[in-house]
């Protein structure tokens, strides 16, 4: 069995904003944007999505002065929590392609306090049991469509055909979920610049590990716990409500 630690949704880096995240717990996951537009196929903005937990409009979490700027920006639903599916065509995501059926890919996320002072820290948002990975270079658009037809990579056409050659795609089971409270594996440290990075906390540190004296989780590849953690790492991520 494998346990992955993987970032995703918008960040200060990619979109301009962290998530919010609400005095009770719960949490709004917002996805990146999608530069281009580059086959016309993207119909999904931040001014006509609603959030999944709160139900208003994505655009009214960016500061009031970027509003008019990212309301008509579309959206990459990726990873997409309605049929559990996640896909990638980047080179530092190709390590997915080895997941397997019964492992868990566990989804973390930037989130800054909305209704309540907060600072911005990483949390889990949500994660796949792994149903089945797969790498899609010899694989038809016509054959994935039944199980990954929701899935932003296969959903569109113009966007697989160009993709393909390299993308990876991982399937959820039902027994997936995206959490209703969010819950915090970060805390800063410094990098060898002195700048500060967001780590692994001391006590995800007993869950996950330490990546062999690597936790830094800011921005990185997916993270692969090592097996001596794996069964203690399973069991509290399912534990995850």
């Amino acid at each position: 069995m494998q346990v992955v630690l993987l970032r995703v949704g918008i960040d200060t880096g990619s979109g301009g904003i962290h998530g919010p995240l609400f005095k009770d717990g719960t949490f709004e996951y917002i996805p990146i944007w999608e530069k281009r537009n580059r086959f016309g196929v993207n119909k999904d903005t931040y001014e006509n999505t609603k959030g999944k937990m709160h139900r208003r409009p994505l655009v009214d979490y960016f500061p009031a002065r970027r509003r008019e700027k990212v309301r008509s920006m579309w959206l990459h639903h990726d990873p997409e929590f309605e049929t559990y599916t996640y896909g990638d065509p980047t080179s530092p995501k190709a390590g997915l392609g080895r997941l397997r059926k019964g492992d868990l890919l566990v989804f973390y996320a930037g989130l800054e306090g909305w209704d309540v002072r907060r600072r911005p820290w990483l949390y889990i948002i949500g994660y796949f049991e792994v149903e089945k990975a797969l790498q899609t270079r010899t694989l038809r658009w016509n054959e994935l469509r039944r199980t990954f037809g929701k899935n932003f990579h296969v959903r569109h056409r113009p966007v697989f055909e160009d993709q393909k050659d390299r993308l990876v795609l991982v399937k959820g089971t039902q027994k997936s979920k995206l959490l209703k409270k969010a819950r915090r594996i970060s805390v800063l440290a410094k990098d060898k610049a002195g700048k500060p990075i967001h780590v692994l906390s001391p006590e995800m540190r007993r869950v996950f590990g330490d990546f062999n004296g690597h936790p830094g989780i800011q921005r990185s590849p997916p993270r692969f716990v090592f097996p001596e953690f794996v069964k203690k790492a399973a069991r509290f991520v399912r534990s995850l409500r």
